[in-house]
């Protein structure tokens, strides 16, 4: 077990969530749903709590109700190789939620993401500042990144 695990506040979709978490990343897997029994708080059988495993790093869903909603205040960043691993996990991500700006999204469940190429970084620390800038309004003006357009701009193309 390590020291350190996120735990996700959901309504009432943490096993949901979990499974769908595990379906889109690979080599993830969904852990230990523990379930209300007859003394509640939750209906008898229903999930409590859900973990998770996402690229080794381990998850808890809890079913709180609906008190405490997902903020963009925290969301987790998917670092991508290529295009084809950003539309993947864009796409996936995306799926019946919300699309924000600069790679950003909601999930269904509300869960905000940041699905970033690797190169997004290099483009933007470029030493010419006219490049980074160029870089940075084009990432501005994006949903989901794309790293040809963004290598466009860098470039002055």
């Amino acid at each position: 077990m390590q020291k350190l695990t996120t735990s996700l506040w959901f309504d009432t979709q943490a096993e949901e969530a979990a499974q769908f978490y595990a379906s889109v990343f690979p080599s993830s897997k969904v852990g230990r749903v523990v379930r209300y029994g007859p003394a509640g708080p939750g209906p008898e059988g229903t999930a409590m709590t859900a973990s998770f495993t996402l690229f080794g790093q381990e998850f808890m869903g809890i079913n709180g109700g609906p008190l405490f909603p997902f903020t963009e205040a925290v969301s987790f960043v998917v670092n991508c190789e290529d295009q084809d691993e950003v539309d993947y996990y864009w796409d996936k991500l995306a799926e019946s939620g919300e699309h924000g700006v600069c790679g950003w999204l909601k999930d269904r469940y509300g869960l905000s993401w940041q699905v970033v190429p690797t190169a997004l970084g290099e483009l933007m620390i470029d030493s010419d500042p006219e490049a980074a800038r160029r870089t940075t309004e084009a990432m501005l003006s994006m949903t989901k990144l794309v790293i040809a357009d963004l290598q466009r701009a860098h470039d002055g193309a």
